[in-house]
């Protein structure tokens, strides 16, 4: 490639704060995989948060760049996978596989887009040092002939509508509102943007942990919610203990490890087929690659409360944090149906103009 910024570069990062600040330029925060795009003619490749190509796993996409975008530029934006009028992450997580032939086929079968919302490049000229109101008109301009694939992500100007759009986007899959100042350049690797993320509580049953990596203490929380069949589902994880709170939970859970998993809700974790019918920890990954996936067993007997941003299908997104726990909660009250369901909105009317609306 010979373009004037080439690969690696980190993406701009964002910090998270509690509510909407005034006077910036704001977009949805989609829920898939940030990629940064580098095209020059035939060449394409798209480079995720960490560096690695991500070419291989959405070959549908390089067509798609090829047919989309301007012949040389580079742009920051997000892979996403929607069908039925919403963002599915739990199925872009399928496309992450080893097999070339699995690759191809959901690319057929489901194929992903990509939502561009940054330009640091167009032919000759690196757009870095410009500011994002420049960056955001070249790029509206550079994307004027793109779709089906390719989407420029809807904006907006007006707090008040970007408000709006916190609450009724939800509904489609995406995670909250971006906050971006537009007199500020891009800065790779820099947290100068804003993200304004959902926040809700459940409370669950704590069924098990898993040691922290430098073996000292609890690492992670394993959730779980019952399902109208009663049955006990795994849902996520609470992790983010200091050292002190991490040796103190292995005290405080002492009395409910259980010698051996027989009788334990999750007990046939080792059994590939046993996750199929529903979820436990320990499932194969394409992500863990040779972790330890080893977990202690507690008796399913204590509750608490967890911070969580949204959920994935029947599971929590993200990582959740611990608030408190609750000793007046029976395991068996703790099931989905505490959950708020978000109104749905179509996805199909956020892509169909560029800027939803707003103003």
């Amino acid at each position: 490639m010979d373009l004037p910024v080439l690969p690696p570069i980190a993406p701009m990062l964002a910090k998270a704060v509690g509510e909407i600040p005034p006077g910036m330029h704001y977009e949805a925060k989609w829920d898939g995989f940030r990629a940064i795009v580098f095209r020059d003619g035939a060449e394409v490749e798209l480079a995720s948060r960490t560096g690695k190509s991500l070419a291989r796993y959405f070959p549908e996409l390089l067509d798609a760049c090829r047919a989309e975008l301007p012949e040389r530029c580079v742009l920051d934006g997000e892979i996403v996978l929607a069908h039925d009028g919403r963002l599915h992450f739990e199925e872009l997580q399928e496309r992450i596989h080893p097999a070339a032939s699995r690759v191809r086929r959901l690319a057929a079968e489901r194929p992903a887009s990509l939502i561009a919302f940054d330009l640091l490049a167009l032919g000759d000229r690196a757009l870095l040092e410009e500011p994002l109101a420049v960056r955001r008109a070249e790029l509206t301009a550079a994307l004027a002939g793109a779709g089906p694939w390719v989407h420029l992500a809807p904006a907006t100007t007006d707090r008040e509508l970007a408000t709006d759009w916190f609450t009724r986007f939800e509904g489609a899959g995406l995670d909250g509102i971006m906050a971006k100042p537009l007199d500020q350049p891009y800065r790779p690797g820099v947290r100068s943007m804003f993200k304004i993320k959902h926040a809700r509580t459940a409370d669950c049953v704590v069924a098990g942990y898993r040691l922290h990596k430098d073996g000292e203490g609890v690492g992670s929380l394993l959730l779980g919610l019952y399902d109208a069949a009663g049955v006990l589902q795994h849902v996520g994880v609470c992790a983010s203990f200091t050292a002190a709170r991490r040796r103190e939970l292995t005290a405080e859970l002492a009395p409910l490890r259980l010698a051996e998993a027989a009788g334990h809700p999750w007990a046939a974790w080792t059994e590939e087929s046993a996750h199929e019918a529903g979820r436990m920890p320990g499932a194969p990954s394409r992500w863990s690659g040779g972790k330890d996936a080893q977990w202690v067993a507690l008796r399913p007997e204590r509750v608490c409360e967890v911070a969580y941003d949204h959920m994935e299908g029947t599971r929590f997104r993200h990582t959740t944090r611990l608030v408190r726990w609750r000793p007046d909660r029976a395991p068996e009250s703790c099931d989905y149906g505490q959950l708020e369901e978000p109104v749905g909105y179509d996805l199909a009317e956020l892509l169909a103009g560029g800027t939803a609306g707003g103003r």
